[in-house]
């Protein structure tokens, strides 16, 4: 949120660069700037309907679109969801839905900076595949979603390719809570269960791989990395204590989504105040 942009700008000058581990990825490439359109970037995710591209959208109060980019950062495509408000959206992830073999997109308004709003909304929708520059898609539905405890502000939330299930990540404790969404979802209004806590904070962003092997999350100055092994929950992954990646701050990256090989990620950030964001690729080495 532009609200923490003055913290953003106090880390980079602080600390410029992160001594986390150079074994695992190389250092970031820029791929391309993103435009004006997307100048508050909270939200990134490999498309599975249309290889190669990613989908993005802006932060809280901006229009109610998702965009599709391709790896030069460049909208290809703009999909309005109607009748739907960006209240506070924070991520974004694919997953299952009620169709079987259908892939579906997942847009989390679950942002709350001041923890007011007694739910989080999900908006799911098939997964458009790339057709004209600008479309409008109204066949959404809307995932009531409860966390314990009360309200709590989030901007992070991820599928599990494996189990299916979701997960949601708070941002503003010492230790933030792992909140989790069995799937399939039997009604409209999901009730979290809290697994824990992780001596983790200020968590922007998350993602699992597309085999579901490997777990990013990630804050304003460090990504967190682990690898899964064989039939480990999420949640006892996250237990253990993770590899920090080598990662170079942005103005206020609030995104990342592992490439849809698997061979890399990617981040993207908001812009800052004298210049626009860049879309970053970390590669395997």
């Amino acid at each position: 949120m532009r609200t923490l942009l003055l913290f953003s700008f106090l880390i980079l000058f602080s600390c410029t660069k992160n001594e986390g581990d150079t074994t695992l990825f190389e250092s970031q490439k820029s791929l391309g700037t993103v435009g004006k359109k997307l100048s508050e970037a909270s939200g990134l995710v490999a498309s599975v309907s249309n290889p190669g591209y990613l989908w993005t959208h802006n932060d809280g109060r901006n229009p109610a679109e998702v965009y599709l980019i391709n790896e030069k950062a460049e909208v290809v495509m703009t999909v309005k969801l109607k009748n739907i408000v960006n209240r506070d959206w924070e991520d974004i992830t694919i997953g299952p839905g009620p169709e079987e073999g259908v892939s579906y997109l997942y847009v989390a308004d679950i942002g709350d900076n001041n923890s007011v709003y007694p739910y989080k909304l999900l908006y799911r929708l098939k997964e458009p595949v790339l057709s004209d520059k600008k479309i409008e898609i109204e066949e959404i539905e809307t995932l009531v979603v409860q966390l314990p405890g009360g309200p709590r502000d989030s901007e992070a939330i991820m599928a599990d390719p494996v189990t299916g299930h979701f997960y949601i990540i708070s941002k503003r404790e010492h230790s933030v809570r792992l909140y989790e969404l069995r799937f399939p979802f039997v009604s409209d209004t999901l009730q979290a269960e809290m697994l824990g806590k992780l001596p983790l904070s200020s968590i922007v962003a998350a993602d699992i791989s597309p085999n579901g092997t490997e777990v990013l999350l990630k804050n304003y100055t460090n990504i967190y990395y682990w690898k899964r092994n064989e039939n480990e929950s999420i949640a006892d992954v996250l237990r253990r204590s993770p590899v920090k990646v080598y990662y170079e701050p942005e103005t206020q990256g609030e995104a990342i989504g592992w490439k849809a090989d698997g061979t890399g990620f990617y981040t993207l950030s908001e812009s800052g105040m004298m210049s626009e964001a860049d879309l970053f690729f970390y590669k395997r080495k």
